[in-house]
């Protein structure tokens, strides 16, 4: 195939150009600089600008964009980065996708999108939308891939759990804490932790483009859901060190705002779109996904 990749920088998009050309596809990445290789080509979202060449023979478009969730403490100003970085991107790559004909269209979303407050329910795609600002943003980010839906473009919407790597993302900051034997629990502990391995995200992603019988929402997410109590034993055993603090909730609260509702609590979602379709996962449970993204490199 030839797919095209928006977001190609980030982890995930990072992981992605490597697996698709290992498998002979090729690759063009949209960048938002002057292009520097045969394989780039320049886009401008906030300007709805895309180099026409990018799409042409496109089998499908992956769009990874987006500013990080826990980059920052969240302020209104950046509140609003990351509406924009998703959903004013999902604007243009959803109207150039549906005039160019392209097949099919992979975008991201989130776990958050069922809220924060599902409690102990197991959560599937069926399951209906939450509240709360990252619920909110992952249905509007959803909802912007319509007009490609519309055109008769196969649509999935890969709504991400928390990806494992200590290369990048939350891992990348809780590694040296554990490392040091600073790990522990966030409150009571109870509250479910959504969780993929990079592997499987990248896994899920190709799994998908190659799969056309699949379309709509896809949950990307380990098909053994942990509380967070769990999850900070089994980083603990990974690397082999203690992890016996407890961070109370108001602590996290002063410490990173409004974003610690996210961090505190997640839903119980399980994989089924994929489970259905035949997909394996390279890491099943919480415990071999961390030991491949902590161990040994």
């Amino acid at each position: 195939m030839k797919v095209v990749i928006a977001g190609s920088s980030g982890l995930i998009g990072t992981a992605l150009v490597a697996a698709l050309r290992r498998d002979g596809h090729q690759v063009c990445r949209l960048v938002r600089r002057p292009a520097a290789a045969p394989d780039e080509y320049t886009w401008d979202p906030a300007r709805a600008q895309l180099d026409e060449r990018a799409l042409r023979g496109a089998d499908a478009v992956v769009n990874l964009c987006g500013a990080g969730i826990g980059d920052r403490r969240w302020n209104g100003g950046y509140k609003q980065l990351l509406r924009d970085s998703r959903i004013t991107t999902t604007d243009v790559l959803a109207a150039a996708v549906a005039a160019a004909g392209v097949p099919t269209l992979v975008n991201g979303s989130g776990a958050h999108f069922y809220g924060n407050d599902t409690g102990d329910a197991i959560i599937d795609e069926t399951s209906p939308a939450g509240t709360g600002f990252l619920a909110t943003l992952c249905r509007d980010w959803e909802a912007a891939t319509e007009p490609a839906v519309e055109a008769g473009v196969r649509v999935v919407l890969v709504r991400t759990a928390v990806v494992l790597s200590r290369n990048g993302g939350m891992l990348s900051k809780l590694h040296p804490l554990y490392w040091l034997g600073l790990g522990g629990r966030l409150g009571s502990g109870r509250q479910y932790f959504p969780w993929i391995s990079l592997d499987d995200e990248v896994g899920a992603i190709v799994f998908a483009l190659t799969h056309p019988e699949i379309s709509g929402p896809i949950n990307a997410t380990g098909p053994a859901p942990v509380t967070n109590a769990e999850f900070n034993r089994a980083l603990g055993r990974a690397l082999n060190r203690p992890a016996p603090f407890i961070v109370p909730g108001f602590a996290l609260h002063a410490l990173v705002g409004e974003l610690a509702d996210s961090i505190m609590h997640g839903p119980r979602a399980i994989p089924a779109v994929l489970e259905d379709a035949g997909y394996t996962f390279a890491h099943p449970t919480i415990g071999a996904a961390l030991s491949a993204a902590v161990g040994p490199q």
